[in-house]
């Protein structure tokens, strides 16, 4: 399948569903209000909970944190997980977007070591908003099919990119980097 197709659809505000390391995610341009409030009310999430950006690299993720509130050794832990599985709640920039942080003052973000999810990332030129395929509170999707099962009443407002995800079996590890404490467990 064409990527092309998924970075058109990204930028014109559409929700797109794509493999992650553990589950499909759902996604959208993060800069964009009205996709994410599609998208928030597909999962039937609140804003008040925040979103994940994912990135294909650490300078991708730049205008959304405050690196001046992070200390050179935390910079240095968080950059050694990276690209991988830990997100990290990180201080948020001005330029942040309260539709990403919910009721925080920091921003969950991670660098993926997804090849698909990279590619997007990549080509986007930017992060994406990484969230479970899911309807809140039930199981995510870990299959193109699941997506297509669980929000067949809606898939045309979902594109959703076919392939596999990294085979990890729990979602990613959301480390605090101001404290070092495991917020979700991965």
């Amino acid at each position: 399948m064409d990527i092309k197709i998924f970075i058109d659809a990204l930028k014109m505000g559409k929700i797109i569903a794509y493999p992650t390391e553990s589950v499909f995610g759902l996604g959208c341009d993060p800069d964009n209000k009205k996709a994410i409030n599609k998208l928030l009310k597909i999962k039937k999430r609140s804003v008040k909970k925040g979103l994940i950006l994912i990135a294909s690299k650490y300078n991708q993720l730049l205008k959304y944190i405050n690196e001046k509130k992070i200390l050179k050794n935390q910079k240095k832990k968080i950059l050694s997980t990276w690209p991988g599985m830990i997100t990290w709640l990180m201080p948020i920039s001005i330029n942040t977007p309260y539709w990403l942080t919910g009721n925080f003052n920091s921003i969950a973000v991670r660098v993926t070591n997804h090849y698909l999810s990279s590619k997007l990332c990549d080509y986007f030129g930017k992060p994406i908003v990484s969230t479970s395929a899911n309807i809140s509170g039930m199981k995510p999707c870990l299959t193109y099919q699941e997506v297509l099962y669980h929000f067949y009443d809606i898939k045309e407002n979902i594109l959703i990119l076919n392939g596999k995800t990294g085979g990890y079996l729990k979602p990613s590890e959301i480390r605090d980097s101001f404290t070092n404490l495991v917020i979700r467990k991965g």
